[in-house]
């Protein structure tokens, strides 16, 4: 039985790290099940390069990655989100715009690694723990049965998954 592609945004204030690397993670993992997205309240002028870097490091395509508003996701035209997903506080504490559709809304707060001071290596690793402790929490929502991702299951099974670690 097939089931629908459900279409996930997700959100940082700079949309640079975090919310890039969850967005090309969901789309390598989550098949047709999934399509992934990613936006910021006050977005960068690109990605970080070392969330680039620890993406292509793990065999990620990092193809068309970019930094971009939330506001290109809440006009007429735009992909209809299924569930939008919160990665930092900064924007979880934000007034995020009117989302078509009224999707479900989950915040899963990670660690910024941009924030780690230190050594090259010490950075990078920031970075691929970050990507790490993504990933474990996606591969949990890309488990879910079809009956959890169901609209009226969506926001009580992204938001359990906030508690997973």
């Amino acid at each position: 039985m097939s089931h629908p592609t459900l279409n996930v945004l997700f959100l940082c204030t700079h949309n640079s790290a975090r919310s890039i690397l969850a967005e090309a993670l969901l789309n390598h993992l989550g098949g047709t099940r999934f399509k992934a997205y990613s936006a910021g309240s006050q977005p960068g002028t690109e990605p970080k390069p070392l969330a680039l870097e620890v993406l292509d490091s793990a065999g990620i395509s990092t193809d068309g990655l970019r930094s971009k508003s939330w506001d290109e996701f809440a006009v007429e035209g735009a992909p209809r989100m299924d569930l939008v997903v919160t990665v930092c506080d900064n924007a979880a504490g934000e007034s995020c715009p009117y989302w078509p559709g009224q999707p479900a809304t989950a915040h899963w707060g990670y660690a910024d690694p941009s924030d780690v001071q230190g050594t090259p290596e010490q950075q990078r690793e920031a970075f691929r723990h970050a990507m790490l402790a993504i990933k474990r929490r996606l591969e949990l929502l890309i488990a879910l049965p079809p009956e959890k991702l169901t609209r009226t299951m969506l926001q009580d099974s992204a938001r359990a998954l906030a508690q997973s670690r």
